[in-house]
């Protein structure tokens, strides 16, 4: 039976309500520079690479064994069915953005296998419920089934939204309605170990219509922090089940899980009127933001349980700043921002997609990064390019992982990254993030906002929007000035102002050729850690408009550990790729015992006088493009000295 949806085609996210609203898809089409490029890399590179690796290792053929109906030993860990599903999310919203024939067949072939594995009442996971496989839901904690069909509803959805349906939303509609019956009211009681299914539900609700499974995803959201998980070494706070969702005030636990679980709770907010539950979700980023997230914008400070530390327990070089996790924070951004209009959200996405996102792939987009230091205290090793690579032993990008879920989340949001760049409401267009695109839409009363944005960001503060057609009456056109931005100006027809605020607008009937022009100093600036980030007091940072640099031994021709710079430096900004700083490269004796010294009448503040060394200006480069040119040290916090 085919099932048939009616819906306006748009991205990941569609609220029913918010102060702003997500442009429909075809609205807003990227037209060139950064995210352009890199998403044209996602269609020509990143997805075939995903497709190939997945083929080769088995992960896409456990969908095959498992419709035979015949014993078969299962590729990969419990959770990669959830790869083959992010893969399909990101070909269908590629496809959604530029149709292309030989895609289209390779993402129709990959669907009829994925749906070949669904059971007659609608489960579908290719490692749990066979008689020769563990039953179904009989490892709550570690088995990741909810999570994983988490994925295929949302690859679903990517689907419905840019194609109006197809065998895939057959097949996820009949996985929803079956968690419906094995989980809603009446049913069993337990959550997920890996929240995702509840943004899942909730967005494949509003694409059909059924609010069955919003209610699905309150409950589960609701269950959570009630101890239905078994107690583990990492406490329950791992899995988010320490505390109800609405009694918490700050994230916690499992990095990733965490902000997928936050996410899902702002949807079921919006969708059910919770006020409560937003409120306290709100705090929960307000708090995080302030007291555990990185410069770059990542989060997640532990590796052994890939999770969020205590407060201002940030260190670099341990640094997990998982990519996942750095999607997971702008996803739960962008509903905050939807819901609330506010731009400190828009902010964190700006800063968390070009220092803690795309960090994670290598120039050419076949290696990646899983987890993302800030300090690499020894030169990495270049993994094999035809392997498959332990995630905790690559120290450089890798084309592979036996964990694999940073690069086809990568993919997926590459494929949809424009969704973020702006918005509408019922007066007029906002713009949150800033490139070459041009912008086509209806906005309340009748009127139409159609502009062309060009602008060389991250790397220019330039912006540039002109009058594509009349609006037919008055628009209110938004743009937000960010946070790190001072002496920005705009000009309008000419004539220019100061800006003073998070945001400038300019209300008129904007006629073609009509031009706003925001103006934003882009200068390389040092930034000094909060003095309760005990891993990095008395250090500093330099960053250059939403860019956070980094010292590589590449340029230093030295071990980044021997540097200082002195406490009155001051970088010198050439433009983006020529961002340079005075530092004094050390000559330290190796100690002989104990790697101490005595300091009596040494101690300057903070930290202890250090032997002179050469004095030089040397080059950084911003942090996500570091490791591109083989293994070396590097270091985004520079000691004072």
């Amino acid at each position: 039976m085919t099932i048939t949806h009616t819906t306006v085609a748009a991205g990941p996210v569609v609220p029913s309500t918010g102060a702003l609203r997500p442009l429909p898809l075809g609205d807003l089409r990227l037209t060139g520079g950064y995210w352009d490029d890199w998403q044209q890399r996602n269609a020509d590179t990143v997805i075939r690479h995903c497709e190939t690796w997945m083929e080769r290792i088995g992960w896409t053929g456990n969908f095959d064994a498992a419709a035979t109906g015949e014993p078969f030993d299962h590729a990969g860990i419990e959770f990669v069915d959830s790869e083959v599903y992010k893969l399909l999310e990101a070909m269908a919203w590629q496809l959604g953005a530029q149709p292309d024939d030989d895609l289209a067949e390779r993402y129709d072939r990959l669907v009829e296998r994925v749906a070949g594995a669904q059971d007659a009442d609608g489960y579908l996971h290719t490692s749990f419920g066979r008689p020769w496989q563990r039953p179904r839901w009989s490892d709550m904690e570690w088995g990741h089934e909810l999570y994983s069909m988490g994925h295929l509803l949302q690859a679903a959805v990517a689907r419905l939204r840019t194609a109006g349906g197809g065998r895939l939303v057959d097949v996820a509609v009949r996985v929803a309605d079956h968690l419906v019956e094995v989980f809603g009211a009446g049913g069993r009681e337990a959550v997920c170990g890996h929240p995702e299914i509840e943004p899942a539900l909730v967005e494949l609700g509003r694409a059909t219509g059924d609010h069955r499974y919003v209610d699905l995803a309150r409950t589960f959201v609701e269950r959570r922090g009630h101890g239905l998980l078994a107690p583990i070494e990492y406490g329950q706070e791992y899995f988010q089940d320490d505390v109800p969702v609405r009694d918490a005030d700050v994230l916690r636990g499992h990095a990733v899980r965490a902000l997928y679980l936050a996410a899902g709770a702002v949807d079921v907010a919006v969708e059910t009127g919770d006020r409560d539950l937003l409120r306290a979700v709100e705090t929960q980023w307000a708090n995080t933001v302030a007291k555990r997230t990185y410069l770059t914008g990542a989060m997640g400070a532990h590796h052994q349980d890939e999770a969020f530390g205590a407060d201002f327990e940030l260190p670099p070089d341990r640094e997990y700043g998982e990519t996942c996790a750095a999607i997971a924070s702008n996803m739960l951004s962008w509903r905050l921002l939807l819901e609330t209009g506010e731009s400190k959200y828009a902010d964190l996405i700006e800063r968390t997609l070009y220092n803690a996102v795309m960090v994670a792939p290598r120039e050419d987009g076949r290696a990646f990064f899983y987890a993302n230091t800030m300090h690499q205290r020894v030169e990495g090793t270049v993994p094999p390019e035809d392997e498959v690579v332990r995630r905790a032993l690559s120290s450089l990008r890798a084309p592979w992982f036996e964990v694999s879920c940073c690069p086809t989340n990568l993919s997926r949001t590459l494929a949809s990254v424009q969704s973020v760049f702006a918005t509408v409401s019922d007066d007029g267009l906002q713009l949150h993030q800033y490139g070459d695109y041009e912008v086509d839409t209806a906005v309340g009363g009748g009127a139409r906002a159609a502009f062309s944005v060009r602008s060389d960001w991250p790397h220019a503060g330039r912006v540039e929007v002109v009058a594509t057609a009349d609006s037919g009456g008055p628009v209110a056109l938004r743009l937000r000035v960010p946070s790190w931005a001072s002496g920005a100006t705009l000009a309008v027809e000419g004539e220019q102002t100061p800006v003073d605020g998070d945001t400038v607008t300019v209300t008129r009937s904007f006629t073609v050729g009509d031009r706003v022009v925001l103006d934003v100093p882009v200068r390389a600036r040092v930034t000094v850690p909060d003095a309760r980030i005990d891993a990095v007091r008395g250090t500093v940072a330099v960053e250059r408009g939403p860019l956070v640099y980094a010292l590589e031994s590449t340029d230093l021709g030295a071990d980044v550990r021997d540097v200082t710079v002195p406490a009155d430096a001051e970088p010198v900004d050439g433009g983006s790729d020529d961002v340079r700083i005075a530092v004094r490269v050390h000559a330290v004796p190796e100690p002989t015992s104990l790697p101490y010294r005595d300091g009596a009448g040494a101690v300057d503040r903070d930290h202890a006088a250090q032997p002179t060394g050469e004095s030089r200006t040397v080059r950084l480069v911003p942090y996500a493009s570091w490791g591109n040119r083989g293994p070396s040290t590097m270091r985004v916090f520079l000691p004072v000295g």
